[in-house]
């Protein structure tokens, strides 16, 4: 079907720079470019970050670009507004759960549909690490959300080995699981947690969004080099790396204990070493990334910029051929 569906079309893409590389690698003979998704910023912006934006960016709703310019804005501004969001996923948890997280400690989001190849688990896999960086930085709290397909017994599993380390790590590392995983969790925690996860193994994530959603409400992401991040990774800047980039073309098995232990103690290394004490020592520096990434990232990975795109090299273009 997708053969068939690229012959009869006239515009053919990925929906990623890396998905693009890899759907040319899969079907040299059709041209194939690459249109990167993008996420609607009204309906993704938190409510205490559209004040801020309404405070400093005019028409940011109308033009998405105008994000851009949020590096002029305060950085005591941008730390009182995650915090105001912060307090919101706090409260959210503690109602849901009766579980009460701490508004300082680093908080970190992994939610996204669990099935293994985007292996939701990686950051428990090493306990020992997570409560020596506890020891040596301070407190992690981790908020996790996300359904398996009902026929999906692998990623039921998943969800199951979160619960049993959340389990394990009771006293030293808070870790919760939100059930009902939707689009209005959904907004409160690309909102609300310090630093959004995602390690899936590569080349399998096409694109993925709500990294980009967090980006546009100051969540930097700590994520595998796949997907969207590839291009909205700045290392220190954006948000951190994780993993081994191995370029366009390279695929990972997924599964394979070598690459989900590299991986996994990479992660720990960049969390405990690198993101942690940024967070408790250099908080300045933390909301400078905050900032940075709702200028670079949260400016660009737009719907309104994706839409435009689209009608740029595809619509218009095939308009243009019919004529």
């Amino acid at each position: 079907m997708t053969v068939l569906g690229m012959f009869f079309s006239r515009f053919i893409n990925g929906v990623g720079q890396r998905n693009g590389d890899a759907s040319r690698a899969m079907f040299p003979r059709y041209r194939i470019e690459a249109v990167t998704n993008g996420v609607h910023v009204p309906t993704w912006v938190a409510p205490s970050t559209a004040r801020l934006f309404d405070r400093h960016l005019p028409r940011w709703r109308h033009d998405n670009t105008m994000l851009r310019y949020a590096c002029v804005i305060p950085l005591e501004e941008i730390r009182a507004t995650h915090a105001e969001a912060k307090q919101v996923l706090v409260d959210e948890v503690a109602g849901r759960l009766g579980v009460a997280l701490d508004p300082q400690a680093l908080t970190v989001g992994v939610a996204r549909r669990a099935t293994p190849y985007k292996r939701n688990d990686l950051l428990l896999s090493r306990p020992d690490r997570l409560r020596e960086l506890v020891d040596r930085v301070g407190p992690l709290q981790v908020v996790y959300s996300g359904k398996a397909h009902p026929l999906d017994e692998p990623g039921k599993a998943v969800i199951e080995r979160v619960n049993a380390a959340a389990r394990a790590l009771a006293g030293a590392v808070t870790v919760v699981y939100l059930e009902n995983y939707g689009m209005d969790l959904a907004s409160l925690l690309v909102a609300g947690v310090d630093v959004w996860l995602n390690n899936p193994v590569a080349p399998h994530e096409a694109s993925g969004t709500s990294g980009m959603k967090a980006a546009l409400n100051g969540v930097p992401s700590l994520s595998v080099l796949d997907g969207w991040w590839v291009e909205g990774h700045v290392e220190g800047v954006t948000g951190w790396a994780v993993g081994t980039d191995l370029g366009a073309g390279a695929v990972l098995p997924i599964g394979d204990p070598k690459v989900d232990g590299a991986d996994g103690a990479d992660l720990d290394r960049v969390l405990g070493q690198v993101v942690a004490p940024l967070y408790y020592r250099q908080p300045d520096q933390f909301a400078a990334v905050r900032r940075s990434s709702i200028a670079l990232n949260g400016s660009f990975f737009t719907s309104q910029r994706m839409v435009t795109e689209y009608a740029a090299r595809a619509y218009r273009r095939t308009v243009r051929l019919d004529g």
